[in-house]
């Protein structure tokens, strides 16, 4: 006769509601073993879990990502804020290289499922990090309902984007009322870790859709060399990096006087699906690709400069004695100084999701991007490249979502998004 899964918890030694217990007190379990104490030394290091903000915003950008957004089904508050308690202490302890639960992937007693999945086992940290993002729909849902009387904590910066010309976005990669985005060196790390807490969440949340990412396409430190895009291009020479820091408190963090305490040392993450129509740039020659991004395919300077990190200058000459950057040159489009002194910190991936059942490749970029204010800093400079930038003829932004990280998780004590359900 079969041992049930009730009989099997029983054998445990944990009834129903014991387990119930147990989850709440997962974080004071944490304050005790899992306080992080590893340096990032190497790509294969742990990254402190505990700080100010958030890791995985300014950390050194990792190899690959895995994101997902969730929908919440559940409408009980408790239950919502007992999974963020759960998921905390899971994170704090993946990021660390240990197992999602205290018990572990193979210690536990053979008739009780596994508190961690286990494809991560022997496997280093590998620089995981893990942000936690809460989209609008989290606030009021799509009928307009507080389930969980936090309404009134929604910041303004947290409005719906809105839509951009030659928009292309699919709903149902679009949106969602809880995010993470999970950033590794191994990209097994980084799903082991979005499918766990896909696992302790299962009946608070599902997945509404997620994406995995290759090849970073920004650096988010000046010991990073720039990297490429699917284009072929270096991406994200002018982003904002870690060591700018007068920058980033302008720029990247939130703080309490923007209308939301709760935010303080928080972020506001903008995600993009970009399809790539890569067989058409492809057939582009060189010269044409190099006007449209306006720099140089190579070294990445702009054209007219030498050097890759050269400032740009639009008033410098091309042998005919036009501009050497054009106008509609998508490099000019998205600088700080045609954009009001809009400044993003970009955080990007590639992507490849099979082929398009027509001969091509289902390629592109998958743009993430922090900011203080997304209607004062990316809404801008997306509407100029909208409106202006030639490189749209080889692109079609298919996917779209908001969602505001808060700070950081001060200790074992604390957990994501306390503040806001406090």
């Amino acid at each position: 006769m079969g041992i049930t899964r009730r009989k099997a918890m029983t054998i445990a030694g944990v009834g129903v509601a014991g387990i119930a217990g147990a989850a709440a007190g997962a974080t004071a379990v944490l304050a005790a073993d899992s306080e992080p104490t590893v340096p990032v030394s190497a790509a294969s290091g742990a990254v402190p879990f505990h700080g100010d903000h958030q890791a995985g915003i300014v950390t050194p950008a990792q190899d690959r990502l895995h994101f997902v957004a969730f929908d919440v089904v559940t409408k009980d508050r408790d239950r919502l804020v007992s999974m963020l308690q759960d998921w905390t202490a899971a994170a704090a302890r993946m990021t660390q290289g240990q197992d999602a639960g205290t018990i572990g992937a193979v210690n536990g007693i053979p008739e009780a499922p596994p508190d961690d999945t286990g494809e991560a086992l022997d496997l280093p940290p590998a620089g995981l990090t893990l942000t936690i993002g809460f989209g609008p729909t989290l606030f009021r849902d799509a009928s307009g309902v507080d389930r969980f009387g936090i309404a009134a904590k929604r910041p303004a910066a947290l409005e719906e984007l809105p839509k951009f010309p030659a928009d292309a976005l699919q709903p149902e990669i679009s949106g969602g009322d809880l995010c993470v985005q999970a950033c590794a060196n191994d990209p097994q790390v980084a799903v082991h870790a979005i499918r766990n807490l896909a696992r302790i969440g299962m009946g608070v949340v599902s997945v509404r859709w997620s994406q995995l990412g290759f090849g970073r396409t920004s650096s988010t430190s000046r010991d990073q060399v720039t990297p490429r895009n699917l284009f072929g291009f270096k991406d994200g020479t002018a982003n904002l990096k870690a060591e700018d820091t007068a920058l980033l408190d302008e720029h990247l963090w939130a703080r309490a006087a923007d209308g939301a305490s709760w935010m303080d040392g928080g972020s506001y993450l903008v995600a993009r699906k970009i399809r790539m129509t890569i067989e058409t740039w492809d057939r582009t020659s060189l010269g044409e690709q190099e006007e449209i991004v306006g720099r140089a395919k190579g070294s990445g300077a702009p054209l007219g400069h030498q050097n890759e990190f050269d400032e740009l200058d639009f008033t410098i000459k091309g042998p005919e004695g036009e501009p050497a950057i054009a106008d509609v040159a998508h490099v000019k489009l998205a600088h700080h100084s045609q954009n009001s002194g809009a400044r993003i910190l970009r955080r990007g991936y590639n992507f490849v999701d099979g082929s398009d059942g027509l001969g091509r490749l289902n390629a592109g970029l998958f743009f993430i991007s922090f900011q203080r204010d997304a209607h004062k800093q990316f809404v801008p400079i997306q509407l100029n490249l909208a409106r202006h930038d030639v490189m749209n003829e080889y692109i079609r932004h298919v996917s779209s979502a908001l969602f505001a990280c808060p700070p950081g998780v001060k200790d074992g004590g604390d957990y994501w998004g306390r503040e806001l359900f406090s």
